[in-house]
């Protein structure tokens, strides 16, 4: 298993990679963001232990970067940041899981060992077809460059519709996507949304992109 360590303080990398060796990994060591982006373009991780404090270029530029290049092994981030808005910033970005410094050794191999056994597949953080992106980490739309302003549901239609593109999506089938089993609303809110959402597109230039196939549902061809 290979593991890239990505730490600016020597004697805690050191220390680590010893560890890790140790361990049976294969342990490469990155002492800033711009090296730790030359190994990930090398070579591919089996994980990644990323610092957020970093020179050259800090840790949630290099994740972001990494995410934003398709890069799909899991991240652990170790930081002395503890406060709820890091946390939650470097999940954002695409962390898999977040470590406050000081840690536990024990607990640090733990998480790692707990993150390989996870499914390697990751869906890519970015939705292309054409001049239209969604971006799923901030759950926004563009259409060539320009924002689309979606609401959240109008955006989540948006998301399936792309990512089952082709095929035909049953109004239950949308409505389960977009709400939980506490609504009380109807699936009949799926038309409603399917037609704010078209006039939104429309007015973008973005005509035809959601036809209707009666009695079956709905499709982006």
């Amino acid at each position: 298993m290979r593991l890239l360590m990505v730490e600016d303080s020597p004697t805690l990398s050191e220390a680590l990679g010893r560890r890790f060796g140790r361990e049976g990994y294969a342990c490469d060591i990155a002492a800033d963001g711009r090296d730790a982006l030359a190994f990930l373009q090398a070579y591919d991780y089996d994980v990644v232990v990323l610092d957020l404090m970093l020179p050259r270029l800090d840790g949630l530029s290099v994740l972001r970067e990494y995410r934003g290049a398709c890069g799909s092994a899991p991240v652990l981030v170790l930081s002395a940041r503890d406060q709820v808005d890091d946390r939650v910033q470097a999940l954002d970005a695409g962390a898999d899981d977040y470590l406050v410094k000081p840690f536990a050794l024990d607990e640090l191999l733990a998480r790692v060992r707990a993150l390989m056994r996870r499914p390697a597949q990751r869906p890519p953080p970015v939705l292309r077809e054409g001049a239209l992106e969604l971006d799923m980490r901030s759950r926004s739309a563009r259409w060539q460059g320009r924002e689309l302003r979606l609401t959240p549901k109008e955006y989540g239609l948006l998301e399936l519709l792309l990512r089952h593109k082709g095929h035909t999506l049953s109004r239950a089938r949308i409505f389960e996507h977009l709400y939980d089993s506490r609504s009380d609303a109807s699936d009949k809110v799926v038309e409603v949304i399917v037609s704010t959402l078209r006039t939104k597109l429309a007015r973008h230039g973005i005509g035809d992109s959601i036809r209707t196939r009666r009695g079956f549902g709905y499709v982006f061809p």
